[in-house]
Parts: C-alpha cells; structure tokens; sequence
C-alpha cells in the first residue's frame, strides 16, 4: 500500500524559509514522478512542482527562482525548499506521486506566511 508523510510546515515571517518533506513507502519510488500541490482555502489545488524519475524539473510560474524541488531516491523522499516566502504561498501542501495513471496523495502539510 502507498504511503506519504509530509512534513516540514509552519508558520513562517514573509521573506522566510521551509523545507518540506515527503517521505514515501509502499512503491518503487525512484520510478515515478513526485510533487507537490497546494491549496489555498477558497481555491482549487494547483500544482507547484514536479520532479520526474529522472530528475526534470517543472514549476508554477508564481514559485519560480524562489522554490526548488528535489528528490533523494536512497531516502524515498522528495523535498520542496522554499525561500522568499509571501503572505500568498499561504497554503496546504499535498505531495503526491503519479502512478497507474492517477496521482496518490499525502495527507498535507500546512504552510502559513504572516508576520
């Protein structure tokens, strides 16, 4: 059974920092893509960042040159740094992984920017 635990949110000052993890189980985690979701309450959920088994990387216009995905196939996890935070970035993060043709999901992680 698959399984992902996210971990990392909190609340955080604008112009601050997170690391968000996602620590995955139950799959060949090197052989998928992962990524991350977030939504705002109001809002539907929107992709922030994917990362494919081989490492391309894909990003929100709104989190570009601020965010950063990355993977560590030997921990089963996939990470979401993220700098120069705004009050906007204010969200649940869902980490998901694309398999079987649909995308599975963490339980979310809440991220809030306020000073």
């Amino acid at each position: 059974q698959v399984q992902l635990v996210e971990s990392g949110g909190g609340l955080v000052q604008p112009g601050g920092s997170l690391r968000l993890s996602c620590a995955a189980s139950g799959i060949s985690f090197k052989i998928y893509e992962m990524g991350w979701y977030r939504q705002a309450p109001g809002d539907q959920r929107e992709l922030v960042a994917s990362i494919a088994s081989y490492g391309n990387t894909n990003y929100a216009d709104s989190v570009k040159g601020r965010f950063t995905i990355s993977r560590d196939n030997a921990k089963n996890t996939v990470y979401l740094h993220m700098n120069s935070l705004k009050p906007e970035d204010t969200a649940v993060y869902y980490c998901y992984v694309f398999r079987l043709g649909r995308n599975t999901w963490g339980q979310g992680t809440q991220v809030t920017v306020s000073s």
